[in-house]
C-alpha cells in the first residue's frame, strides 16, 4: 500500500519547534484581528471578553519569543 501524503519538508515535523512558532504566529495575528475588530465596535463587546483575548495575546508573543530564543543559535556559524 502506497503512502499518498505529501512528502514533509525538511526540519518541519507536526511536532517540531518551527512548526509550534508558526502556529503561535497565526494564533497570535488572528488574536490582533479579533481584538481590532472589537475594539472598533467596543459597544458590542463585552470589556471582559476583551482583556482575555489581550492577555492570550501577550501569553502568545512571550511564548514566542521564548521559542524564537531557543532556536536561534548560541554562537555566529
Amino acid at each position: 500500500m502506497m503512502d499518498s501524503s505529501p512528502p514533509a519538508l525538511p526540519g518541519f515535523d507536526l511536532h517540531s519547534p518551527q512548526r509550534q512558532l508558526i502556529e503561535w504566529q497565526m494564533a497570535h495575528a488572528d488574536l490582533d484581528a479579533l481584538i481590532d475588530q472589537a475594539s472598533a465596535t467596543a459597544a458590542n463587546q463585552d470589556d471582559l471578553s476583551l482583556r482575555r483575548m489581550k492577555k492570550r495575546r501577550l501569553a502568545l508573543r512571550d511564548q514566542i519569543a521564548s521559542l524564537q530564543a531557543r532556536l536561534m543559535p548560541k554562537e555566529p556559524a
